[in-house]
């Protein structure tokens, strides 16, 4: 009987517990106007922006860090599952001051300053 009582009991609390909630999933950053950078290795973009500000190298990953007057941009680079040379697989933007901008419009901003030299 007091197996039952406390089985029951036990049904009564899980009943009062709050269901599991979902995992929220991260918004699908879109690549328009990335194709000059995606994909790409770092010979390709030091050809396009000039030598990085920052290359960063931890395992087999790599981040290089492009920057100008209006933007800095991080690009991180892996290499491709079947190996090989690291690669662009991630774009991210700012200003200088921190706040987010928009990736494409800095990777134009970049290519832009080393062609105007």
């Amino acid at each position: 009987m007091l197996r039952r009582l406390s089985l029951s009991a036990l049904f009564l609390i899980a009943g009062c517990a709050p269901a599991p909630q979902p995992i929220p999933t991260p918004p699908l950053l879109s690549t328009a106007g990335l194709d000059r950078v995606m994909g790409k290795d770092a010979r390709a973009l030091t050809a396009l922006f000039g030598e990085p500000g920052l290359d960063i190298r931890e395992g087999p990953a790599r981040k290089l860090q492009f920057a100008c007057d209006v933007c800095v941009l991080d690009l991180y680079l892996y290499p491709p599952a079947a190996g090989g040379v690291p690669v662009v697989t991630y774009v991210d933007a700012r200003r200088p001051g921190g706040e987010d901008f928009d990736r494409a419009s800095c990777v134009a901003a970049l290519a832009r300053r080393l062609q105007s030299r």
